[in-house]
This record gives structure tokens, sequence and C-alpha cells, in this order.
């Protein structure tokens, strides 16, 4: 199957940047099913495993910042090196962005595997089984994070070329896998024993690998823009600079977030308990419904803007920012009122217990009061 590319230089701004955003929006909503996936089934396991499994999950958000080092930094130079007319500092970039997601996720996961423990008793969690159940969870999917890391750096380099599509079938078919190996991993079906948090830690590894295959395969097939050859992939510091450079305020953003979360959380767990931590799990991926599906507008708006500007076509730049602001907003708007006025209806997703959804209810409307910031 080929890829379909967006004419950057030429199209209209706003056909252009909706060809773009709406197959990232989907990936990203596909992520965020991911999430949903894991927390429905989770919760019927009971709280004490949705407890661990969101407080395991703060660490997994903290991930997703890192690897924007090597996802938005590839992703700009590429597309900045493309509007140039340069398709080989193009391949360079996209190499150097590889690599480094590659060194992020192996440290990433020698942190995590090794110090899961003392990472979890940072939220102070009161049940011994929740606290078991989290330190496997994060083990595994943060030891495990490299094709994560993958995926998501190489959907960017797609995203630069103009192909949001081949990413949105890649994430989809690993979403499928993920919501088939739930179910039997984690309540145990035919020959598979019931392995609750561990099952989903690992459908998730699973699925994840399962996109990371799908998208190298076409990124290193001959119709890609900037085929890539893995027996190439020399350590540039040149290169990798370059990408971490331009990668570094994107991770501010969300490391910034993820450890505010992480602190939350710890604080959650001191003073309101386990239940507590469990409604701002809910909260916290409630929130993803909108912050997910803006970062897919800005990185939908993203190559656009570089291309543009390495073609020194500084007004479409222009255009396409204003085009992608006034998106962003309309958006946020709308997920406000959504989210203000049926924060029951979002609860209810990720869990049945009565207590909990009451819970989240009262304090989701304190937490979304404040989300235009």
């Amino acid at each position: 199957m080929g890829t379909r590319h967006i004419d950057l230089l030429h199209g209209k701004i706003l056909p252009s940047l909706t060809g773009l955003a709406v197959p990232i929006m989907a990936t990203s909503m596909v992520q965020m099913a991911y999430n949903l996936t894991d927390m429905a089934w989770i919760g019927r396991v009971g709280s004490h495993a949705f407890t661990a499994v969101g407080a395991a999950g703060m660490f997994t958000w903290l991930a997703n910042g890192l690897v924007t080092l090597a996802k938005m930094g590839g992703q700009v130079k590429v597309a900045h090196s493309l509007g140039e007319g340069s398709s080989k500092d193009a391949v360079e970039y996209g190499r150097g962005a590889i690599q480094l997601a590659v060194l992020l996720a192996l440290g990433f996961s020698a942190v995590t595997f090794f110090g899961a423990g003392r990472l979890i008793g940072f939220f102070g969690l009161e049940s011994p089984g929740t606290i078991r159940d989290a330190r496997h969870y994060l083990q595994i999917t943060g030891g495990l994070i490299l094709f994560s890391f993958l995926n998501q750096t190489m959907t960017g380099l797609y995203t630069a070329i103009g192909d949001s599509r081949t990413p949105f079938l890649a994430n989809s078919t690993g979403l499928v896998a993920n919501m088939v190996l739930d179910p039997v991993l984690i309540f145990g079906m035919g020959p598979f024993p019931r392995l609750e948090t561990v099952g989903a830690a690992v459908a998730t590894v699973i699925s994840q690998a399962v996109s990371a295959v799908w998208v190298l395969r076409f990124l290193t097939g001959p119709k890609s823009l900037i085929r890539l050859s893995l027996s190439s992939m020399k350590l540039v510091p040149e290169v990798i600079l370059p990408c971490l450079a331009l990668g570094i305020s994107t991770f501010v953003m969300l490391s910034t977030e993820s450890i505010l979360n992480i602190s939350f959380n710890s604080s959650l767990s001191r003073y309101g308990g386990d239940i507590a931590v469990g409604a701002m799990t809910i909260i916290s991926s409630c929130s993803q419904l909108v912050m997910l599906p803006l970062q897919g507008i800005c990185q939908g708006g993203q190559p656009i803007m570089s291309f543009n500007f390495g073609a020194g076509k500084k007004d479409r730049v222009k255009q396409a920012f204003r085009c992608q602001f006034s998106a962003c907003v309309c958006f946020t708007v709308l997920m406000w009122i959504l989210l203000m006025v049926f924060p029951q209806v979002f609860a209810g997703i990720f869990s049945s217990d009565s207590a909990l959804v009451d819970y989240t209810v009262w304090t989701m409307r304190i937490y979304m009061a404040g989300i235009f910031s």
C-alpha cells in the first residue's frame, strides 16, 4: 500500500491542515483508546488495580514528554529540510531522531525497571497489593518503552512528509491488538492464566510493538520520501543535537505537566487515600480527551509551517498559525462544555464503582474549570 502526501507548499491552508490534523487527531484518540481499554477492563478487576495502573501510568505520561525530544525535533528538521529541497538532509535528520529515541528509551527503561519500587513509593499508596501491582505494571510498560518511543518518533517523521494516514493505520492496528489481548490476558481465557494488571501491561507492550513494526515497514520501504536504511544508523552528534534542541520546548511543557500530576497524586494519596488517587486517574484520562486532539491539531500545523519556512514562504507560515490557533480555541471550548455539563458520563466510562464516580464528578468540575490555561 502506498502513502498519500499532502502538498504543503501550494495547497490551501485549511484543507492541508485538516488533511494532516484529522488523521493525527484520530491517531491521538487511538492512543487515548489504549488507556480507555486498559482502564475499562482494569476497573472491572477492582479499585485497587485501577489505582495501581493509574499511579504507574503517571510515569508513562512522563515518558510521552521525553520522547517529544526526538519526535518533535526530528519532525521539524525533516520538514524544514524538505522545504529547502534537501532530501539528503531530511534522511539524515530522520535517522538522528530515531537514534535519539532509542537512547532516550534505553535510559528510561533502566530507571523504571530497576527503580520501580522507589518511584511508586512517591505516591504513598496504602495497600500492599496496590503497591505490588503498580510496581509490576511500571516495570513492564517502562522497561519495554522502546516500542512506544520508536512508534511515536517514526509517526512524527511521516507527518513531516505530509502523510498522516499511515500512522493512523499503524496505531489502529495496535489498538485492535490491544482490545483483543486485554480481556484475554487480564482475566484469562483458554490456556492463558488470569494476570490482571500484569496482563494489561503485557497487552499494551505487544500492541505498541505491532504499531512500531507496521510504521517501520513503510518507513524503510521504496515509496517513502525519506527512506531509511537500518544498516546506516551511525551516531552523528551534528544531526542528533539539533533534533534535541528543537524538541526541548515541547518536552519541558509535557514533562512539567506530568511531574505536576505525579505530585498531585502523591498528595492525594496522603490526604485522600486510594479513592482520591483513583479519581485523579479518571480526571487525568479525561483531560487527555482534550490535550491529545489539541496536540494533533498542533502537530498537523507544524509540518506546514516548517516546510514553508524552509521554502521562504513566510505568509503561508502566518496563515497556518492563525488557522491552527482558531481550531485549538474552538475545540477547547467545545470539550470544556461537555466535561462541565456531563462529568458523570465520562467518569462512568472508567469505573462502575458508584463512590468513585460520585467523588470524581465533584472534583472534575473543579479541575476542568481551569482548562483554558
